[in-house]
């Protein structure tokens, strides 16, 4: 952790419930949730109801307590950006040390509780992945390689494959394309916010990819990983994971994603001084220029969450119709 960041261990000791579940990023921590519990649905093995409700919950404290150790040492890089600064350490509501404890133990207690549900290699997995936020990523990539996000994507794309081996006990090539499909969606998901905070990270010290190599280039690997989702997302109809129901949601939402990379290529999304590509502290709050990265940012959120949605209706509600190719279905 930076020096400036070590300013940031003051606070008191009267911080509310909330400031802590704050710590845990419960935005993010609801799509890790989400996107696991399809992958435990979606396997192809029945699993204890109740074991199974202990195995998401302990992936949720684990994705939480990632959340608190990335705001632990971020600490002084969300100090210095409008959209973070009154988290709950650099508002000094929470003290850094105290985050950091919270992390740390529930970070123990998930991988735990996970092995004690499922199985070891599930919990195997979710300390892999725990590690890999906090450290890989937070504490190497995020501040040191403007592919922080391409390669940091994985703790994200880990939680359905966790889910997969909680019910199973292995892994396949089903739990991998979901792991794809995630790890793809990641740095066009967030490559659109950074076209229109890149002031933001610029003032942080943050490396993103329109700070070091410029909105074009940026709008263009947008495109690039766009293209590649589009492709990954209709696997799951191909191998058999995602039926009729997901191949059409699949397949239009798809079209849809491609269309709005294509306007954010040809925008001028990300240009601009560096006050107006900070915004405010919204996430959504854009300049005239900016909202087509804006409108791809906030359309992606919706794309993840359908695109898991119908396989957890296909799998847990049993709309399931195959689709796979040469199978005469």
């Amino acid at each position: 952790m930076s020096d400036t960041g070590l300013t940031y261990t003051a606070g008191h000791d009267l911080a509310e419930p909330r400031d802590f579940i704050q710590l845990m990023k419960p935005r993010v921590m609801s799509l890790v949730v989400f996107t696991a519990f399809v992958g435990l649905v979606a396997a192809p093995a029945d699993m204890n109801p109740i074991l199974a409700l202990v195995s998401v919950f302990a992936i949720a404290l684990g994705a939480g307590a990632s959340g608190a150790l990335n705001m632990w040492f971020d600490a002084d890089i969300d100090a210095k950006m409008r959209r973070t600064k009154l988290r709950p350490i650099p508002s000094g509501r929470v003290r850094g040390r105290s985050a950091l404890a919270f992390g740390l133990i529930m970070a123990v207690i998930s991988v735990v509780s996970l092995g004690a549900a499922a199985n070891y290699m599930a919990a195997m997995f979710l300390a892999f992945t725990i590690f890999f936020y906090a450290v890989i990523y937070t504490m190497v990539l995020k501040r040191h390689t403007p592919h922080n996000i391409v390669i940091g994507g994985a703790a994200g794309a880990f939680p359905p494959m966790i889910g997969w081996i909680a019910a199973t006990g292995s892994v396949d090539m089903n739990a991998v394309i979901m792991f794809g499909i995630i790890f793809l969606w990641t740095p066009p998901h967030f490559w659109a916010l950074a076209l229109y905070k890149a002031g933001d990270y610029e003032k942080a010290g943050v490396p993103m990819l329109p700070v070091v190599a410029g909105a074009k280039v940026t709008r263009r690997q947008i495109m690039f990983y766009t293209l590649a989702l589009s492709a990954m997302a209709l696997a799951p109809a191909v191998t058999g994971l995602g039926g009729l129901l997901y191949a059409v949601v699949a397949g239009v939402l798809s079209l849809a994603f491609v269309a709005l990379s294509v306007r954010v290529l040809r925008s001028r999304a990300g240009d601009g001084d560096e006050e107006a590509a900070a915004g405010g502290a919204d996430l959504y709050e854009v300049r005239k220029g900016d909202k087509a990265a804006r409108d791809l940012f906030g359309f992606s959120i919706l794309y993840l969450f359908a695109l898991f949605s119908a396989l957890l209706a296909e799998h847990g509600l049993g709309l399931y119709k195959g689709i796979i190719i040469g199978s005469g279905l």
